[in-house]
């Protein structure tokens, strides 16, 4: 026992049997899936907002923040592809989500809020604790942010921000995205400090709705950015810096195609994946078929050419091909799409390839960036009423100014991944420590393990690494 500063006595170890650092979608499916397994064991999950299930992607409230994927591809019971089709259709029977007859489309097409999927994982999560209540599987929310750990021969230990320590057999790094535009960074440029949060529509309504707003990255949290300052009730011009000027291409839902490279497994450089692709997409226009169709089939291919490719095919890959694969792949749902095409249309949102390179000093209560033109060598200041960045997401845990990855990374308890993207580990999620050795105590899943099969964030991604977890974690 310690005694805390208000007097009061607080037990500070507590044992389990798994401790999940996070509980967002990745934590809560992790926790889902090991309370459906058989046996008795004790789970917490330390998580620092007051609900399970919804982490930085699905804690928004606003209808008009929906996810990038319709309902059939985002179902997370990776045994069942049409469980959050189903899912929805008995909750808009029940009356939840009265705007969803907007969109005009069957259930399985609709794009539903992030805000309704939340309740969605929320409700799988609380069917699998009567399934694991009966065996004596529990799941408890830990609330508060973990701060330090420590792997011992037989457990891991973790420390929050309070002084409660938390005492696991393994202990699983499910700790999500970190949004450049949320997360503090080592080197700092000072944006977040200048900036609107891009979801917070509540700031943006003390906008002047005439001002200029600043938006820094064109993918999709701009396009979230955008709908909110929709929302937010702003009229003025958006001004759009890129360094590739590339916008999401809209979501749509394409004709089966065949799987041409479960078919031919002889394609393993970037260079062969994309011209392969190209050749496919110009076939499937040539018949008049959506170009959409033979490059979603690539999707399942992903994680082993990542995994097989080279360090120096990857840096290709990165280097080359991302800014193409991103606004291809990841796509904007049709509402939003079509706010940003009506806007772009209008003249009120222009897009213009610049990179960024700082905040600039402004005396007259707006806010400047400097940012430089493709094909200019001087760098231009430039002055708006409002300020946003939507440069996406951060992945090297090096740069990410919070005590859990800096503490990680200074015991030598995990590596940078590939590319430094996220942290190493094994096939199965076994963490890789900085002499390369695998952990027995320490794992990861989800957004953390970007570095490994490049696509570790959508919500199948982490529904299938959770199911394989949880397995993994009972027979170990």
């Amino acid at each position: 026992m310690i005694s805390t500063s208000d007097g009061q006595d607080r037990d500070v170890l507590r044992n389990a049997d798994v401790l999940i650092v996070g509980g967002g979608l990745s934590g809560t499916l992790l926790a889902a899936q090991l309370l459906r397994l058989p046996g008795e064991r004790r789970v917490l999950v330390i998580e620092p907002r007051a609900e399970l299930g919804r982490g930085e992607a699905y804690s928004a409230v606003e209808l008009g923040h929906t996810l990038n994927g319709n309902a059939a591809r985002m179902s997370v019971d990776p045994d069942n592809p049409d469980d959050l089709t189903q899912w929805l259709a008995a909750f808009i029977a029940q009356g939840g989500w009265p705007e969803s007859d907007q969109q005009s489309v069957p259930v399985a097409e609709l794009f539903p809020p992030r805000g309704i999927f939340g309740l969605y994982v929320q409700q799988r999560l609380a069917e699998a604790r009567v399934v694991g209540a009966p065996q004596g599987a529990s799941v408890e929310h830990v609330r508060g942010e973990v701060v330090d750990l420590q792997t011992e021969a037989q457990s891991a230990l973790l420390t929050l921000s309070d002084g409660t320590r938390l005492r696991g057999r393994v202990a699983v790094l499910a700790t999500g995205l970190f949004p450049a535009a949320r997360t503090p960074q080592t080197e700092s440029s000072g944006l977040n400090a200048a900036a609107l949060d891009p979801w917070d529509v509540a700031a943006m309504t003390q906008l002047d709705p005439q001002s200029t707003v600043l938006i820094i990255g064109s993918g999709l949290t701009m396009v979230d950015a955008v709908v909110s300052l929709e929302q937010a009730g702003h009229r003025g011009p958006i001004e759009v810096f890129s360094r590739h000027g590339l916008l999401p291409h809209v979501r749509r839902q394409p004709p089966v195609w065949d799987d041409f490279l479960e078919q031919d497994h002889a394609i393993r450089s970037p260079r062969q994946l994309v011209r392969e692709v190209r050749r496919q997409c110009r076939a499937a226009m040539a018949q008049g078929i959506d170009w959409q169709a033979p490059l979603d089939t690539v999707r399942a291919h992903i994680a082993r050419l990542w995994s097989q490719a080279t360090d120096r095919q990857r840096r290709q890959f990165v280097r080359h091909v991302r800014p193409w694969w991103e606004s291809h792949h990841h796509r904007s749902p049709p509402l939003s799409a079509a706010l940003v095409a009506r806007l772009h249309s209008e003249g009120r949102l222009r897009i213009q390839v610049a990179s960024f390179k700082g905040l600039a000093l402004s005396l007259d209560g707006r806010v400047s960036v400097c940012i430089r033109r493709r094909g200019e060598t001087e760098v231009t200041q430039v002055s708006g009423d409002g300020l946003i960045n939507s440069s996406g997401i951060e992945y090297d845990w090096r740069r990410v100014a919070r005590p859990l990855p800096q503490q990680l990374l200074a015991r030598g308890l995990v590596q940078p991944g590939p590319l430094a993207l996220g942290i190493a580990a094994d096939a199965g999620g076994a963490v890789l420590d900085a002499e390369g050795q695998v952990s027995n105590r320490l794992f990861a899943m989800g957004p953390p393990l970007r570095g490994m099969w490049w696509e570790s964030t959508a919500v199948t991604d982490v529904a299938s690494q959770a199911k394989a977890l949880a397995q993994r974690l009972v027979l170990g």
